[in-house]
């Protein structure tokens, strides 16, 4: 596949990319070891977005298996999972992290990926209502079986990327998760790129 253009999610920021129905878009983490938000919006309504809790009662999944779909609130194909080189770690229990999260945490005022979706759609002239629960590319948390969830760093390596196809026309935003209190991006923060195919 041709890439069409490239754009670089700098180290604990976000950015948005118009991706229509029939294109590719790939998330890759470039240095390794980097968690990614990724959402997904219609393009003709914002309102409708990509939604983890629906794509899993679609699914019967914790994560789509390649070729599956990822759907939205209205329960409507958005993206499907077209390519993976990563470890396959990857995550749709874990809320974006959130000014209220870092508050909690003793450092008000910390980057979140609530705070990048909201900067990277005004970009595009666009809004949400919601933060909705995103997919969390390259995030390594796993499920005990009591039930306990796991958050341990990232194992994916340079270079490694995720691919989606998309179903409808839509907008898809990817934050480099700033989160740098737990652990999940190990030693740093680095950048992500979104690659349209």
């Amino acid at each position: 596949m041709v890439t069409i253009g490239r754009t670089v999610v700098p180290a604990g920021e976000g950015r948005a990319v118009r991706v229509r129905a029939g294109q590719r878009v790939r998330v890759v983490d470039v240095e390794g070891g980097q968690v990614g938000d990724l959402f997904a919006f219609a393009s003709d309504d914002p309102r409708e977005h990509l939604s983890a809790a629906h794509t899993r009662s679609v699914t019967s999944r914790l994560f789509p298996q390649m070729g599956e779909s990822f759907v939205t609130d209205r329960r409507r194909p958005i993206l499907a999972l077209a390519g993976d080189t990563s470890p396959g770690s990857h995550d749709m229990l874990i809320a974006a992290c959130d000014p209220a999260r870092y508050e909690a945490l003793g450092v008000p005022g910390h980057a979140s990926c609530a705070r990048n979706l909201e900067l990277a759609l005004a970009g595009l002239g666009l809004s949400a209502a919601v933060t909705p629960q995103p997919v969390n590319v390259f995030m390594r948390i796993p499920v005990e079986g009591s039930g306990r969830l796991r958050w341990l760093p990232a194992e994916s390596r340079a270079g490694d990327a995720i691919t989606f196809e998309a179903a409808m026309d839509c907008v898809v935003v990817v934050s480099a998760c700033p989160q740098d209190l737990a652990g999940i991006n190990g030693d740093t923060l680095t950048p992500l790129a979104i690659d349209v195919l």
